[in-house]
């Protein structure tokens, strides 16, 4: 045999094949290690097309014992699986006598999902103590979609081997019974990355498990399972709505905040009711009073939209601003008309909205309102002795845009020759909150220099350094605990002070931060005097 030539291989395996004789068709199959490639590929194909009981085993043996045949791995587990749809009990007895290597026919069965294996692979995690073979086991359970494998993959859930728990909570997201995502619900809390997986699942499954598990998560203590929860049921949409409204019903700020947040970003028009009926109870905490203006801004108010004049009169300068950037993208005859009454009176409350339209950088709702005197006046007063100079050039231009050159002309470019002030950094993911620290930090004597993405922010870090570094905690991707971290690993401690701005005063997240290296911790809404006091404490008086 060892003189034939390729084709002499080729066609006395066909004629053993045909002839169903095992003996020379082993004897023609000792050869095939020494064939080329080609040819090893051809006598895998003529194998596949004999009848099932003869090739299984001759395939299986290939498999077992020829281990030089890895590069025909593929094709000889290709012809095995197309001659196992035919024939199940060939692999199936493979399996149960224990053939090596165990953990390739054992996966065959799983991409097969051959229901005949379930019971024996659910003996195997019973019986087995190697790791490998229970993780074959286990994911190929997974594949088959089996419910009844239920209780005995949760098992491998607590194993002290992580590579087994992670199979086990794969394995359970494809059998994605309710069963099956309570018991990853149960799993939650022990490990972050494990809790991201099982996320990952319950948003991919969206039964009424997984969308409350989901929901649960937003109030975590932890604020990576609390950001990629948001992000997951953002990503779900609409069919969120109906849950998340209900949230708006308790009484837990730090969950209605979360709540309108991912409201805001789904933007379904369902929710409106739910965030006017919650505004109408006059909620006590300003920053959820914040947060459904903010969410209204998103939305296609249309009939309705009254609502968000009375947030140009509550007494936090933050709702304010939100109400105005959420009037302008909303603004309609009746709301210009409301407004127009509210600076007429020239008192506290009209400086407020006038303060809010700067702020805000609310162009519609400007243009609406510069017919008024009233307006022209309070306005021009307020940019030309308050707004830093980047918020005046952006009103200056729009003013000369509709033709108001004279108003344009008192607010002059600055004087290049001016000190120079110390750069503050400011990192949120509210484009609203961002706007509101550039007035603040102007007013502190700071530039302010703000991000969105703390992406973009550490790419400015890298190569220049502030006086100082505001953060958010709650962003989506990189937390304000891991963006300190990071900016830590550039400035050590005393070089640079980090404050953490938050709406959340969770122990946990407190903790994580000061590990990371915050110096100092202040909360939102803030104002200039409440950062002025957080840089005192991170030893950084106001300049």
């Amino acid at each position: 045999m060892s003189h034939f030539d390729p084709r002499h291989l080729l066609s006395e395996l066909e004629d053993n094949v045909s002839k169903q004789d095992r003996i020379k068709a082993d004897l023609v199959l000792e050869h095939i290690e020494s064939a080329d490639a080609g040819t090893r590929k051809k006598l895998i194909h003529i194998l596949e097309q004999g009848k099932p009981e003869f090739v299984g085993p001759l395939l299986v043996s290939l498999i077992s014992k020829r281990p030089a045949l890895q590069e025909q791995l593929l094709d000889l587990k290709s012809a095995l699986m197309a001659v196992t749809l035919q024939q199940p009990g060939i692999l199936l007895k493979t399996i149960e006598d224990k053939v090596p290597p165990r953990e390739v026919f054992i996966s065959m069965a799983g991409e097969l999902r051959l229901q005949e294996a379930a019971t024996g692979l659910m003996e195997i995690l019973v019986r087995e103590l190697d790791e490998n073979i229970l993780k074959e086991a286990i994911t190929a359970l997974g594949s088959m979609g089996d419910p009844a494998a239920t209780n005995s993959i949760s098992e491998f859930l607590y194993s002290n081997h992580k590579p087994l728990t992670i199979a086990a909570t794969r394995s359970l997201g494809q059998i994605g019974t309710p069963t099956a995502m309570q018991r990853l619900s149960e799993k939650m809390g022990s490990d972050a990355q494990l809790d991201i997986l099982i996320l990952d699942i319950f948003s991919q499954v969206q039964d009424h498990v997984s969308l409350s598990k989901l929901n649960q998560s937003l109030s975590s203590h932890y604020a990576h399972l609390r950001n990629y929860a948001k992000s997951k049921l953002v990503r779900i949409g609409p069919k969120a709505v109906p849950m998340l409204c209900d949230n708006l019903m308790h009484d837990d700020p730090d969950l209605v905040i979360h709540t309108l947040n991912v409201l805001g970003d789904i933007g379904d028009a369902s929710a409106l009711t739910f965030i006017r009926k919650m505004l109408g109870k006059e909620p006590k905490d300003p920053n959820v009073r914040f947060a459904a203006y903010e969410a209204l801004g998103r939305m296609p108010l249309e009939k309705g939209a009254y609502i968000l004049a009375r947030g140009l009169t509550d007494p936090e300068e933050h709702v304010c601003v939100v109400a105005a950037s959420a009037i302008d993208q909303n603004l309609n005859q009746v709301l210009a008309a409301g407004v127009k009454n509210m600076v007429r009176q020239k008192d506290q409350d009209a400086l407020k909205t006038v303060r809010a339209i700067v702020s805000a950088q609310a162009k519609n709702l400007l243009v609406a309102l510069l017919e008024e005197e009233t307006f022209q006046e309070m306005v021009t007063d307020y940019l030309v002795q308050s707004a830093a100079p980047e918020v005046q050039e952006y009103f200056r231009d729009l003013l000369e845009k509709y033709g108001y050159r004279e108003l344009s002309q008192r607010l002059k470019p600055g004087d290049p020759g001016e000190d120079k002030r110390p750069v503050a950094v400011a990192v949120d993911d509210s484009k609203m909150i961002l706007k509101i620290y550039k007035s603040t930090l102007y007013e502190l004597g700071y530039e302010p220099l703000v991000f969105e993405y703390p992406t973009e922010a550490m790419k400015w870090l890298r190569e220049n350094r502030p006086e100082v570094v505001f953060t958010d905690l709650n962003m989506p991707e990189i937390t304000g605990i891991d963006l300190i971290g990071m900016v830590r690993e550039i400035y050590p401690d005393n070089s640079l002070p980090i404050i953490m701005v938050t709406t959340q005063n969770e122990v946990q997240d407190n903790e994580k931060a000061r590990k990371a290296g915050v110096s100092d911790i202040t909360f939102k809404p803030f104002t200039a005097e409440t950062l002025k006091q957080a840089l005192e404490g991170a030893g950084r008086p106001s300049t």
